[in-house]
């Protein structure tokens, strides 16, 4: 992909993810540095869906956490959708966070995804692909902003001008991932909305609990697996899927379950349900559990503050007793900020110059000055987070 220029104007940079469609690859507009997230499909793709994608964006357009999209055209052999670059997934976040989630932050989560779908709704659309992948957070200034995104699967659930819901169908395959699926969608019946929030109190409860119990289920095929989960869901209780949380998330579930097909959900007393948790909403804060303020809840894990020492060493094969005060100091909570950024491959040449530079700077700049321009760039998790080299422990 080396000089692969799009609309003239978009170069890409490295690739940042994958998926049935295609790969995604970070980019940068070369007139103004601007990054930017490039989806690229080839031509011969079995089951085409970026231009499907981009006429839906395309209805969307304005909506608060939508994607701007700033191209859509053929290049080369492929089709190429370019778009706002965003940060990790809430999967990304959830495997970063040592798979716990705060029933703050899960509550404040819940907040702007049922904001989300409402618009997505209004819009006369429905997802059918409810998962924590396919939301991300926002970067820089929007780094509280959560976006909804990957439209491949949804569909036109009502008619723009008459309203006319479609039509109530038995016949249907499963559409979307099946953990998150509605039971509905496990019998064949066409999705409606009450799916798409069905499929998001799943969502909730995979947040809460760390796992779904319809996880890990051994089949030696896919429609096998498909049906062990389905029986699964069909058997756990509501209850007992929610015991030990709040009693506002099984009063969502019951709730969702119990629309009617072409019936529209109370976006307001669904969320309203969560704001009134015991006065919660008043205390939120807003600040998510990655990024750091001071609180217990909302500081780097102490493992990371314990081994971030050995991460530096891994990286520059120096001892971080060897930097300024100041930065031995700040530099972890800094990396922790900032890494919520693109969970993609950040090289150790990259991780280097990011060192000297913030050494440089950091006894010069105004801490928060500093972070804000940090955060233009598209910091990643390093590698040396996963390496297992032997430290040496009295350098």
């Amino acid at each position: 992909m080396n000089e692969f220029i799009v609309a003239g104007k978009y170069r890409i940079i490295r690739k940042i993810g994958s998926g049935s469609f295609g790969d995604i690859y970070l980019g940068i507009n070369i007139t103004n540095g601007e990054e930017v997230a490039l989806k690229m499909e080839s031509l011969t793709a079995r089951h085409p869906q970026l231009m499907y994608e981009y006429k839906l964006y395309k209805v969307l357009i304005g909506g608060v956490g939508i994607p701007h999209i700033r191209y859509f055209g053929q290049e080369r052999n492929y089709n190429v959708l370019v778009m706002d670059l965003l940060g990790p997934s809430l999967e990304d976040l959830f495997n970063f966070c040592s798979r716990h989630f705060t029933i703050k932050t899960v509550l404040m989560l819940v907040d702007q995804m049922i904001g989300r779908l409402e618009y997505l709704h209004m819009k006369n659309f429905i997802h059918r692909d409810i998962k924590p992948d396919n939301f991300l957070m926002g970067i820089g200034r929007h780094c509280n902003k959560l976006f909804m995104i990957d439209f491949g699967l949804a569909k036109k659930y009502r008619d723009f001008r008459t309203r006319i819901h479609i039509m109530y169908r038995e016949d249907k395959n499963l559409t979307g991932t099946a953990r998150y699926a509605s039971i509905n969608a496990h019998l064949g019946i066409e999705q409606s909305r009450r799916d798409d929030m069905e499929s998001l109190g799943y969502v909730m409860m995979y947040f809460n609990r760390g796992s779904l119990p319809w996880q890990g289920l051994k089949a030696t095929n896919k429609k096998q697996k498909y049906e062990k989960i389905s029986e699964k869901k069909m058997s756990t209780p509501i209850e007992v899927l929610c015991k030990g949380f709040p009693a506002e998330f099984a009063m969502y579930l019951n709730y969702c379950r119990s629309l009617r097909f072409d019936e529209g959900p109370d976006y307001m007393y669904l969320r309203q349900l969560f704001r009134n948790h015991s006065g919660v909403y008043q205390k939120l804060s807003w600040m998510f559990l990655w990024i750091p303020s001071g609180t217990p809840e909302e500081r780097p894990p102490d493992d990371l503050l314990e081994e971030f020492p050995r991460i530096f060493w891994r990286i520059t094969r120096r001892s971080s007793r060897g930097i300024p005060g100041e930065l031995q100091k700040e530099f972890p909570w800094i990396f922790w900020r900032i890494s919520r950024r693109t969970l993609g491959g950040m090289s150790d040449e990259l991780l280097e110059d990011f060192l000297r530079n913030f050494s440089r700077k950091t006894t010069r700049r105004n801490p928060e000055a500093l972070l804000e321009e940090l955060s233009k760039i598209s910091w990643t998790i390093p590698k040396a987070l996963r390496e297992q080299e032997e430290f040496p422990r009295n350098s």
